[in-house]
């Protein structure tokens, strides 16, 4: 007897051994239809397994990011066997499921153009419709360079020839066409129903830059053809947002060749910027935070003792001072237990919470840079908490709830997940154990749902992550909450506790906004660049239809500077649609409108980004309207 135990917590018993997919037949048949892959003893794995032992079983459908990932590594195959059909000389490299779709990698001796890729769709399509059956099989590594030889797929055979010699080398057959791949897969072809390809772009061959250029095939893929509409409506949409087109349209930032991945912010994004920093200052001194500001550059001994030489040298750059090896810091903390150490601390002191606006600099391959949200240099919103261990699960609370009153001030939908132990990390067992179940405790005691991430954790300590979801339903992930008992310890900072004696403080770095740069970058597309009234880097704009408005103009915005209120006006010898269109693709909040009858009257006609035409208003009821929406910081989205 088979004991089959599934995730509600039912036991289902088998008299002998039984494939996952049969199992989700005897459940019902409309598990059956949906189901795309199975989750067996906690491995993703083909719904054809057989399972032949006392086994948990989960059934995987679209719903579950694995489903969706077997989903869209079908379609990746799909694809190269439609590529294949097609172009028979060209040459396969990998071609995995990613987040949001799926790409392949080929060496072709043409370029792979926009009317190819349609080509290559409607023979994906016949492939779907063909409903080939995905057939796993397994070869030793002499058979399998044997088979890849008679394909000519030679980046196939560089990746068999450096597997481990005990691996298990497995292929998959759909039709004519067959893949080294470890799978899993859905059932048959047929399961991929709605797909796109989306575009073309170069890649190195595993990633360096010494290696051939290949040509990259991106697409998507999901089980109905009302959620791939969606998703690319979606992306026509975030095309709009894309913050690299707006911040070059609105002059809020510039990247130059002179720096690539070095921002440069202009007057209007420094506008942006100061703000968001001022709002951090001003929450985190409500909740007891000290400020304090560390070196950019520190010597290098120091990323020795903190563990960055061992973990993270390869994303770090060097320079010398004197003789001497120094390193431009990758990261604050360091620097931010320096300045615990300054001084000998006591319990009566803690938790001491030390926040740090700090630049840091990381080395990203120029393929992965992307405007501000994959950048050289950045501005993290760091903080650095040191506590008692008695304290751990109320600090953590407390974090979560200054996140939570942030994101949502802006308007963001969130989502949580717990990061525990990697592979590559330093510290004990018992301590790993201690702070992620001081993580979960804290979760818990705040109600928060969330999921694991097996294996994510920093190499110093467990993390509480938390991803944003922004107007149009993508996802970024910005906070994080990292428990450290690690460099307490490597650095050896105490704090006098109640007994006169010395005590290892707990550490907890954290971030809310994450980098600046990125969530500028974030906001911009969240809000598509029409930010709220307290951000916006110009909020008023003063458009005088005539001359003779001019000197009333000037007044007004005198005026409105005397409140602090950030105004322009437009004194150009244009139309007066034309300044309203120009003031509306600049996205400025408000706009007053000054023609003879409000020179005449002393009041103002205001138009809203938001509400359009407001009519005739009192200045002094005007500049009260704008400065709650500024005080209260309202969204406006």
């Amino acid at each position: 007897m088979i004991k089959i135990s599934l995730k509600d917590g039912k036991v289902l018993e088998f008299n002998e051994a039984v494939k996952a997919e049969d199992v989700a037949k005897s459940i019902g048949m409309g598990l059956y239809k949906a189901a795309l892959a199975a989750k067996i003893n906690g491995e993703v794995c083909d719904l054809s397994t057989v399972i032949d032992k006392d086994s948990s079983l989960e059934i995987l459908t679209f719903e579950d990011k694995d489903g969706k990932w077997a989903l869209r590594h079908t379609a990746s195959h799909i694809l190269a066997q439609a590529v294949k059909r097609l172009y028979p000389g060209v040459k396969l490299a990998i071609g995995p499921a990613i987040d949001n779709g799926f790409y392949y990698d080929f060496d072709a001796d043409f370029a792979i153009t926009p009317e190819m890729l349609e080509k290559i769709e409607k023979e994906m399509e016949n492939i779907v419709k063909e409903d080939y059956v995905l057939e796993r099989f397994v070869l030793d590594r002499e058979e399998a360079i044997k088979l890849m030889s008679e394909k000519a797929e030679t980046y196939k055979i560089e990746l068999i020839e450096e597997l481990p010699a005990n691996e298990t080398i497995s292929f998959y057959k759909q039709g004519e066409f067959v893949d080294l791949c470890a799978g899993p897969h859905v059932p048959s072809t047929g399961k991929v129903k709605a797909f796109k390809l989306l575009s073309v772009a170069g890649a190195y061959w595993r990633g360096n830059e010494n290696n051939k250029m290949l040509q990259r095939i991106y697409g998507t893929a999901f089980t109905k053809k009302s959620e791939l509409d969606e998703y690319l409506n979606m992306l026509e949409e975030a095309k709009k947002r894309d913050h690299r087109k707006l911040g070059k349209e609105l002059d809020l930032f510039t990247i130059v060749e002179e720096g690539p991945g070095f921002p440069f912010f202009l007057p209007k994004g420094m506008v942006v910027r100061n703000q968001l920093e001022d709002f951090w200052r001003e929450i985190h001194r409500k909740n007891g935070y000290k400020e304090i500001k560390t070196p950019i550059i520190l010597n290098e001994a120091l990323w020795h003792q903190s563990g960055h030489w061992d973990h993270y040298k390869e994303n770090m750059y060097f320079t010398k001072i004197d003789g001497e090896d120094y390193a431009i810091k990758p990261m604050n903390c360091p620097g931010g237990i320096l300045a615990y150490k300054n001084q000998m601390h006591s319990y009566r002191e803690l938790p001491l919470r030390m926040g740090e606006l700090g630049l840091v600099h990381r080395h990203e391959i120029s393929g992965a840079l992307h405007g501000l949200m994959r950048v050289r240099c950045f501005t993290q919103d760091d903080a650095h908490i040191f506590m008692m261990p008695s304290q751990i699960k109320q600090e953590v609370l407390g974090v979560i709830k200054l996140i939570d009153y942030v994101y949502k001030l802006f308007g963001f939908e969130y989502h949580v997940e717990l990061s525990t132990r990697p592979e590559k990390s330093m510290g004990s067992d018992e301590a790993w154990e201690h702070a992620t179940n001081s993580l979960i405790e804290a979760l818990n005691a705040a109600g928060m749902d969330y999921k694991v991430n097996e294996g994510d954790g920093a190499f110093y300590g467990p993390k509480i992550d938390f991803h944003l979801k922004d107007c149009i339903g993508r996802t970024w992930q910005c906070g994080t909450i990292q428990l450290d008992f690690q460099m307490p310890e490597r650095f050896d900072i105490h704090y006098i506790g109640e007994d006169g004696e010395k005590h290892r403080p707990v550490m907890i770095h954290r971030v809310i906004f994450g980098s600046i740069e990125r969530f500028i970058g974030i906001l911009t597309e969240h809000y598509a660049a029409a930010f709220p009234t307290w951000l916006a880097p110009v909020q008023v704009k003063i458009l005088p239809v005539t001359d003779r408005a001019n000197e009333y103009a000037k007044s007004l915005e005198n005026q409105l500077k005397d409140m602090n209120i950030r105004v322009e006006t437009d004194l150009r010898n244009e139309k007066i649609g034309y300044k309203i269109r120009e003031a509306q693709l600049q996205k400025v909040p408000y706009m007053i409108i000054l023609g003879d009858k409000e020179v005449e009257a002393g009041n103002i006609s205001v138009r809203s980004r938001k509400d359009g035409d407001l009519g005739s208003l009192e200045l002094k009821d005007f500049i009260s309207k704008i400065k709650e929406e500024i005080e209260k910081k309202i969204s406006n989205i």
